[in-house]
């Protein structure tokens, strides 16, 4: 592939092991093969795939267990891969398009509730990971705006007062940290100047007790995430 060279090996070994549990019909407990096996099968070095299997484990995919081997990872999650069959690829764009549909659906109704049912509690939790994700950006710390973007879209949820949206956007949430650890290496991309002020915008709809406001918002800040994964994501592959 003409990209490959814009990505370091562990991350395409990573791809090519969630590819090969699934190809397999390995389920959530299952034994995986060796280190030794998968560089053999996958006609690579134990040192790749070593690194590979870190970058899964720490993901939640793999589960390394010392002095029994590999296993896939006993994974509960509402959009797990008990549920889902651990089909999701991180850097699969069609299922990172299907992902950012499922999380439209779910927070565009969030915030439509959170307009109407968020308590004073609720939007300072809401404006303080707006915040966050401010001066993390001005900042450029990666990870703390990548935490404080989960508090602020888990924040709108709880601002929704239903426990079931507030599982569908965690999990959601928790794929798309997968796909940003392998394909993206936890950079924070282009949109993310963009994001804080879109972020603002939700909660401004949100405090005004305006939910079409409140939606709209939400539909146009994942539409503008998703476009930026989608770029990046081309990028990284294909040069």
């Amino acid at each position: 592939m003409a990209g490959s060279a814009y990505r370091p090996g562990y991350e395409l070994m990573a791809e090519r092991i969630l590819e090969l549990i699934a190809e397999s019909h390995l389920r959530p407990g299952d034994r995986m093969p060796t280190e030794n096996e998968l560089a053999a099968r996958l006609e690579t070095s134990r040192t790749v795939v070593r690194e590979a299997i870190k970058i899964l484990s720490a993901i939640g995919r793999v589960s390394a267990q010392k002095g029994r081997g590999l296993y896939v990872a006993d994974d509960d999650g509402m959009l797990g891969a008990g549920r889902w069959g651990g089909f999701f690829l991180p850097t699969n764009l069609d299922h990172i398009y299907m992902l950012f549909e499922f999380r439209r659906i779910q927070e565009m109704e969030a915030a439509r509730l959170a307009a109407a049912k968020a308590t004073p509690a609720d939007l300072r939790a809401i404006k303080s990971a707006v915040e966050t994700c401010r001066h993390a950006h001005l900042a450029d710390l990666v990870e703390r705006f990548s935490d404080g973007d989960d508090d602020f879209h888990i924040g709108v949820a709880t601002a929704s007062h239903n426990f079931f949206l507030v599982a569908a956007v965690r999990e959601a949430r928790r794929l798309q940290r997968q796909s940003s650890a392998i394909a993206l290496h936890g950079t924070l991309g282009g949109h993310a100047a963009a994001a804080v002020e879109e972020h603002a915008a939700i909660y401004q709809a949100i405090r005004d007790g305006d939910p079409e406001a409140a939606a709209l918002a939400t539909a146009t800040h994942l539409d503008n995430t998703l476009e930026d994964y989608r770029r990046e994501i081309q990028r990284r592959l294909f040069g």
